[in-house]
């Protein structure tokens, strides 16, 4: 009996070993590239995350701000690209009279001081309200953003001016795949290189679909492909395993599950190299993460020979301290930066 236990033992400990070192991320080639930073939103105000639900307004649970710009805005696009982002995620709305948007909600009640579908209303209407109109950060005793009316909800050309030569991130609000015909069709008539400047694409599989037809080259993902390629390598990978939803696809990493991935970094960038997918780190999984990187020191468990995208919650305060000589803040704002960033440091 002591015999086929050690044997077992032996042959599972030759088997682990095996793993090991067919997994050895030193032993695989050093990734090619750069580590290129998502804003999500651009720059925008940041809210404590908590146990949120979808009809919940963030608009009302935003932090102290530290800055006047708003998400998906042609200002926040660009400084965000000041401030180190090498992408910038927007949110897409097809407007009634056919236009496109960047404006993050399905209706208007919480963040101007219209209500009702953001679908209903025209573009020159959306553009009309005052995009800060709903922020408070003390439950509706103050409205710091309300009036100035300085940031507009943007149309799409407008934020294609803003992004200039850096790619976009289009996130599809809705499922409905005639909205991804609209926003090709206004993409081309904008003259707009998708394919060769890298915008990317995140939406339902027939969105995805359509985008596709209009650009074979274009980065698309969504929920359902993301899941599927993370999830199958995590388990496959072990044994070298490429799941077919990570061809052409995309990875999501959690900060905090690194070590989940076999191979990790440099083994498991190499294999997905093979499979032209995308990885991305995102934030650490847990109660009331956001959905990126909102503390600068969050960049030192970044592994140094990560290539690929890294998602960014707070470009304002994490992009200069990876890129100090982009950051465009002033003495005062990177004075308030770092309260902010110390309340919510306590909040954790």
């Amino acid at each position: 009996m002591n015999h086929r236990l050690r044997t077992a033992a032996f042959a599972v400990a030759t088997i682990l070993l095996a793993l090991t070192f067919f997994n050895a991320s030193w032993l695989a080639p050093e990734p090619v590239g750069a580590l290129r930073l998502i804003a999500h939103r651009g720059v925008s105000q940041q809210f404590a995350h908590g146990d949120i639900k979808d009809d919940d307004c963030t608009a009302r649970m935003i932090e102290t701000p530290i800055h006047d710009r708003l998400e998906n805005t042609a200002r926040s696009i660009e400084d965000a690209i000041n401030q180190g982002a090498d992408m910038v995620q927007v949110d897409v709305v097809v407007t009634k009279d056919r236009k496109v948007a960047l404006f993050h909600d399905w209706t208007l009640d919480c963040r101007t001081e219209a209500s009702g579908p953001t679908r209903d209303k025209t573009l020159a209407e959306l553009q009309s309200l005052d995009a800060g109109f709903g922020y408070t950060a003390d439950g509706g005793k103050s409205y710091p953003l309300r009036g100035r009316r300085k940031y507009p909800i943007p149309s799409l050309e407008e934020g294609l001016r803003a992004s200039g030569a850096r790619p976009l991130l289009f996130n599809f609000k809705s499922r409905d795949p005639g909205e991804a015909e609209v926003l090709a069709a206004a993409l081309k008539a904008a003259g707009r290189r998708v394919e060769e400047i890298g915008d990317g694409f995140n939406g339902v599989p027939a969105q995805r679909a359509v985008i596709a037809r209009h650009f074979p080259k274009a980065w698309t993902w969504g929920k359902d492909s993301v899941m599927a390629c993370t999830k199958g390598y995590a388990i496959g990978g072990w044994f070298g395993h490429v799941p077919k939803a990570c061809r052409n696809g995309t990875m999501m990493v959690p900060l905090n599950y690194q070590w989940a991935f076999p191979g990790w970094p440099d083994r498991t960038l190499a294999r997905m190299k093979a499979a032209n997918a995308r990885v991305m780190i995102v934030a650490p999984r847990g109660v009331g993460a956001p959905p990126g990187l909102d503390l600068p020191e969050q960049l030192g468990e970044v592994p140094r020979s990560f290539k690929g995208y890294l998602w960014v919650s707070d470009i304002w305060t994490v992009g200069p301290a990876l890129r100090p000589a982009r950051d465009i803040r002033s003495p005062a704002q990177v004075a308030a930066s770092e309260s902010a960033l110390k309340r919510r440091r306590e909040r954790l």
